[in-house]
């Protein structure tokens, strides 16, 4: 009785271990739609992804590719398995990376540098969650503009960064962190409000305020505008201030627009003190983006950058 227990289980691991190996060719397979590719990605010969394929496909009694001549679709049966597959593959990462976490003790210094947007409004929540999960990670932040973090992580007085802006340095490698949109925003109180929305060549006739040279969020706005043919020299710029903070503290007092990123009013845009004012044919979309020198990052940085990738859904 004993021994046929033993042998059950034995059994009951191997059908789960074949299944999840089976799951493994389909998912190779939807994402390449062929099979002779998704053999040589397997190391493994096409016969056997087709036998693979076959077994899964009499389990769900369902059809998981429509096949005609050479190329191959995914049935409706076949995307839902894709999800699924993709979401179980998910949790076994994260269930790696978790018990990596606990195998290891995480310590030392991480220097990181944000733009002012970044800083102020993006990262303290994802900083907070950091701290808690690796408390003995000891984290140094510097503030500044995108320029600035930049010339701080070539200098290597940073490890890691996380800006705003459209500047590409052939030192530095970008990873796409987080959407963002700029908006044109105004007080209540301006009787611009008013209006539904505005032509792009009736900015030049408003007074604006924009940050300093050298910061993501201004360099972003001059990108944007290139299509309508509007130049910054254009514009009826009032002042340029060195923090969004400033900006928003002189809109309180004037009749003054500015393009500020949509992280930084949602508290005013709440508590109806900002209005966003619509410019037709005129979004500001960007990312913001992960920084660091070519090349394999240090351990902290490493981890760090795996945290933000796994929290930036939630922020």
């Amino acid at each position: 009785m004993i021994a046929e227990l033993k042998l059950n289980k034995r059994r009951s691991e191997y059908l789960h271990i074949m299944f999840d190996f089976r799951l493994q060719v389909f998912y190779t397979v939807a994402k390449r739609l062929n099979f002779t590719k998704a053999a040589n990605a397997l190391f493994i010969t096409q016969p056997a992804v087709t036998k693979h394929i076959q077994e899964l496909e009499n389990h769900f009694k369902l059809k998981l590719f429509e096949r005609s001549g050479n190329q191959i679709q995914l049935t409706p049966a076949g995307e839902i398995l894709l999800q699924h597959t993709e979401q179980l593959f998910a949790l076994y990462r994260n269930m790696e990376y978790d018990m990596s976490d606990l195998a290891n003790r995480h310590q030392g210094i991480l220097r990181m540098g944000a733009s002012t947007t970044v800083a102020q409004y993006v990262i303290p929540p994802l900083l907070a969650g950091f701290h808690k999960k690796y408390p003995d990670i000891e984290i140094a932040l510097t503030n500044g503009n995108t320029e600035q973090i930049e010339l701080s992580l070539m200098s290597k007085e940073i490890d890691v960064g996380i800006i705003e802006g459209h500047t590409k340095n052939k030192r530095i490698k970008y990873t796409e962190f987080l959407q963002d949109e700029i908006v044109l925003v105004t007080h209540v109180r301006n009787p611009i409000v008013k209006k539904e929305s505005l032509k792009s060549e009736e900015l030049k006739q408003i007074p604006l305020l924009f940050r300093e040279p050298g910061s993501g969020t201004l360099e972003v706005i001059i990108h944007a505008l290139q299509p309508h043919h509007i130049k910054l020299s254009q514009l009826k710029i009032e002042m340029q201030l060195g923090s969004t903070e400033s900006i928003k503290s002189y809109l309180m007092h004037s009749n003054c627009c500015s393009f500020l990123s949509i992280h930084a009013i949602q508290r005013e845009i709440q508590n109806n003190i900002f209005k966003i004012v619509y410019i037709k044919g005129l979004q500001i979309k960007r990312p913001f983006y992960l920084i660091h020198l070519h090349g394999q990052p240090d351990a902290s940085t490493a981890l760090f950058m795996r945290f933000a990738a796994k929290s930036n859904t939630t922020l």
